[in-house]
């Protein structure tokens, strides 16, 4: 078979519905690392290119016995690593649906329903999130993205109040921009500083306290310290502790300087549906950027970050492109391209649609709140067992864990291995992260599914790793 045919389409998608049952069926029992190697997966999918194409189903479903050796089961209820969430079954569904649709969401005359889809669900953000209802919104991969895009609204914007036009005349010769921004910036924030040719040498860092917060008082003296363009870049959860920089006191210090605020809240900007939390972002509305993702704890399919500026024309006046090939609409209807770096990609608005449709406001906030009691359980629990400290006070999903033996010069060693047990142990998967000069366990719960029993097995897991690393060192 040298030519693929339409004809079998119902077969294979058959066949991928059938294997994408039988996979999320088995999460709340599948071990949430796997068993299989990379080496294995890669055995099992690097045969030759064949000279003559293969019928479909045939490809499909080696490709599904292939995969599963080596997939992670982050939508598992008992994964715990990074912070990445699991998928609610209308978003998955609706991500099949876009992946049979294939529509370019670039344009509005190339997908009316994908441009739909996004105008819809934009104006459901900016009130969930409690932001303003002019901002514009743009749907990119990722909070990396989503970072980059705010940034380069942030850099057009505050290069143009010194009389710079970045989109034209470039970077060389243009005012030098400061970028204030804490410490404990997420690595994005210096990922999108490189990009847009800032540099990261433009960051002037801002102490911040025992929880990672940055400390107000040090953002003022680090304002009063810069002159011209300036940026400032603040923290709604971070990434180890969760905690929250006082972003209303950061955003009326920065603006008396005339600078811009950006806030990146990739988990964290959805405290403000909580009924418990929700303090936690006061004074995120009057801020000029946020970029969050809905791959972490909306729990839609990956990709889908999200960029919101409160002032459109600075958002467009970065990103948007102009050609005559481009059958641009000569009405008011928003064109997808003029508000993100993408110029082809995928509709990402439908999932989003359907991920809100399915919780509504209030099954929202109960997921969001109930990944917090859970986090908290979870260190409840754990500080039941002598030898094991929690480093941060647990305020959303996240929560930091040392593990202490009778020497404290090797509880360094310690926590790498209790970390590198309870991987093997396949129980959770969670991931070990550097925290001021300490090594610690990363626990975040982000998944829609997680239950009380799957943080009892998980902490019945992390505790029985650890006495049995601490009995081989006695």
């Amino acid at each position: 078979m040298s030519r693929p045919s339409t004809s079998d389409l119902a077969d294979v998608l058959r066949i991928a519905h059938e294997r994408s049952i039988d996979y999320l069926d088995s999460l709340p029992e599948r071990p949430v690392f796997p068993r299989a190697s990379f080496e294995d997966a890669l055995a099992a999918l690097a045969a030759p290119l064949p000279d003559e194409g293969e019928p479909a189903n045939e490809v499909i479903d080696a490709l599904a016995r292939a995969g599963e050796l080596a997939a992670v089961a982050s939508s598992s209820p008992r994964y715990f690593g990074y912070v990445i969430g699991g998928t609610l079954p209308a978003a998955i569904a609706a991500d099949w649906l876009t992946s049979a649709w294939d529509q370019n969401a670039g344009l509005w005359s190339a997908t009316p329903a994908a441009s739909a889809a996004e105008q819809a669900v934009a104006p459901w953000l900016l009130d969930l999130l409690g932001l303003p209802s002019t901002a514009s919104v743009g749907f990119v991969t990722g909070c990396q993205m989503a970072n980059f895009t705010c940034l380069a609204a942030a850099r057009h914007a505050v290069l143009r109040r010194a009389g710079w036009n970045v989109e034209t005349d470039g970077l060389q010769g243009a005012p030098r921009i400061r970028v204030v921004a804490s410490a404990e910036a997420h690595v994005t924030i210096h990922g999108a500083l490189k990009m847009l040719g800032l540099g990261t040498g433009a960051i002037v860092p801002v102490e911040t306290d025992g929880e990672g917060r940055m400390i107000e008082a040090k953002l003022r003296e680090a304002l009063r310290g810069v002159d011209g363009p300036t940026i400032v870049c603040t923290q709604a959860g971070n990434v180890n502790t969760g905690s929250f920089d006082p972003i209303a006191g950061i955003v009326e210090a920065a603006h008396e300087k005339n600078a811009w605020v950006h806030v990146d809240g990739a988990f964290g900007l959805w405290a403000a549906v909580s009924t418990t939390r929700a303090h936690l972002v006061r004074g995120v509305a009057l801020a000029d950027s946020w970029a969050t993702d809905a791959h972490k704890w909306l729990n839609v399919p990956y990709d889908s970050g999200i960029a919101i500026v409160a002032h459109p024309e600075e958002h467009f006046g970065a990103m948007s492109l102009k050609a005559e090939y481009l059958e641009k609409t000569a009405t008011a209807l928003r064109e997808p391209l003029d508000w993100v770096p993408e110029f082809s990609r995928r509709a990402r608005g439908f999932a989003l649609w359907a991920g809100l449709r399915s919780l509504g406001r209030r099954g929202l906030t109960e997921m969001i709140d109930r990944c917090c009691d859970l986090a908290v359980l979870a260190a409840e629990l754990l500080r039941k067992e002598p030898g094991v400290e929690i480093l941060n006070d647990v305020v959303v999903n996240q929560t930091l864990i040392r593990f202490h033996g009778e020497d404290p010069s090797g509880d360094d060693r310690l926590t790498r291995e209790v970390i590198t047990r309870v991987q093997e142990d396949r129980v959770c998967w969670l991931s070990g992260t550097r925290w001021h000069d300490k090594e610690a366990m990363r626990f975040s719960v982000s998944n829609w599914s997680t239950t009380a029993r799957d943080i009892e097995m998980t902490v019945e897991s992390i505790v029985r790793c650890y006495r049995e690393a601490r009995g081989e060192r006695r």
